[in-house]
């Protein structure tokens, strides 16, 4: 057994109760290893909860010695509150998909000290001096590490838990596994792919500027359409381990290090969401930056290295992911047997271009799915949210759902990721115009 089970099993499985700070001390004084890594007496550890999501606590501790992160769900949905109940396993499937990833792209998330199921709690490692990537992006900030940073997580977690890699009964025996998270795909299922496009009570937008674009997007049968067929494929095709959640909120960064957390809605589903996830973020980035210029053209240096990143990923991924295939093809899809010699091998290069089409069209499309419910579904982004002017703020978001719905009606049209972002670029100057302007 290894260091990290050991630490895993802890001293006991708790039955649930939610955690308060003096609570926490005690715990945390009660399992040797964590305590050592603190250091000092534990009436010494500065304790905080700075959980900012919508679903967990989450407590920073530090003491002499060095500091953890401290994640424990609750059975509700914090946004929402106890009238919204949640399964208390997605703790379980954070811990599951955080041990997984961390096999397959090391480095590239928080290695976990402790966990306890009972408690829906898991204790890691204390990223610092990272930050949360939106914020970063929100001041304008730079990072040269994360396209590769970011490549690499996505290639390696996506291609090792695939057909490609896995065995099929090691696969299915992976899908099962992950089975149960059923709750936090429900969430997914709901507020990502229904309810933008149809009169649901959680639902908002900038109002009453977006008044007339969010009524035009639930009596659009083309975008229902696409929407649908987005969802039917997010439902039905477990391809790979996906983190689910990946925005630039679940990203912390310096400009040497990228990080990625709370994977706590990870399941077998299709691999353009995560890709489509993090391109959906960058783009709302670029398109909100206007919002919040000081003077004009103040961050244009900003949009341009935004528009690079976002083709650099694709781009990088899709080179990195091409390479396993090459190298690390051990699982049961495309078997070389039916691809000898030359000729062979030059016909599996080509499937290997097709599939990877494929996947750069779900990419486009979930992306797409991803910035239209950040503008009128439940949970929005503070890219947006922080803009302080709001007729500015819904220019920025009209913007980024005009290019959104474009991007989804005709994902064809969107042939490569240059496509994507000269589409962005010319998004970026567009002026809506907002009939409810004169009722304000």
């Amino acid at each position: 057994m290894s260091s990290q089970q050991r630490s895993s099993a802890g001293p006991r499985q708790d039955e649930y109760r939610i955690l308060h700070e003096a609570d926490l001390r005690g715990y945390l004084a009660r399992l040797p290893s964590v305590a050592a890594r603190l250091g000092g007496a534990p009436a010494s550890w500065s304790i905080s909860e700075v959980g900012d999501g919508n679903l967990n606590l989450v407590f920073i501790v530090k003491g002499a010695a060095g500091g953890i992160a401290v994640k424990q769900a609750l059975p509700y949905v914090r946004l929402v509150g106890e009238s919204w109940p949640l399964p208390l396993s997605r703790s379980h499937y954070e811990y599951l998909a955080l041990t997984h990833q961390a096999r397959l792209a090391p480095g590239l998330v928080p290695a976990v000290l402790h966990h306890n199921e009972g408690l829906a709690l898991v204790v890691m490692e204390l990223i610092e001096p990272h930050i949360i990537m939106r914020k970063g992006l929100i001041d304008g900030m730079l990072y040269p590490r994360f396209v590769g940073d970011i490549a690499t997580f996505l290639a390696r977690t996506l291609f090792f838990s695939s057909d490609l890699a896995l065995p099929a009964a090691r696969k299915k025996e992976e899908i099962a596994a992950f089975a149960g998270n059923h709750a936090l795909c429900k969430i997914t299922e709901d507020l990502i792919f229904t309810d933008p496009y149809r009169v649901a009570e959680q639902n908002r937008w900038t109002q009453p500027w977006l008044d007339a674009t969010a009524a035009a997007f639930r009596e659009d049968l083309d975008l229902h359409a696409a929407i649908s067929r987005l969802k039917h494929k997010f439902l039905n095709a477990p391809e790979a381990l996906i983190h689910g959640d990946l925005h630039t909120g679940s990203i912390m960064v310096t400009e040497g290090s990228t990080v990625v957390i709370d994977p706590e809605f990870a399941f077998y589903g299709p691999m353009g969401f995560d890709i489509g996830a993090v391109i959906a973020n960058l783009l709302m980035s670029y398109l909100a930056s206007a919002g919040h210029e000081r003077s004009p053209g103040g961050r244009r240096l900003f949009e341009v290295w935004v528009l690079e990143t976002i083709e650099n990923v694709w781009t990088e991924f899709a080179r990195e992911f091409l390479e396993l295939w090459r190298t690390e093809a051990h699982g049961d899809a495309y078997p070389q047997t039916l691809f000898p010699g030359a000729a062979g091998a030059a016909r599996l290069e080509a499937e290997r271009q097709a599939y990877m089409e494929r996947l750069f069209g779900d990419t486009v499309g979930f992306s797409a799915a991803k910035i239209i419910r950040r503008i009128l579904g439940l949970a929005h982004n503070a890219d947006f949210e922080l803009i302080e002017d709001p007729k500015q703020r819904a220019i920025c978001e009209a913007r980024s759902l005009r290019l959104a719905r474009a991007m989804m009606v005709d994902t064809a049209s969107f042939g490569s990721i240059g496509a994507v972002t000269k589409a962005a670029w010319e998004a970026r100057d567009w002026q809506p115009d907002f009939p409810n302007e004169s009722r304000h």
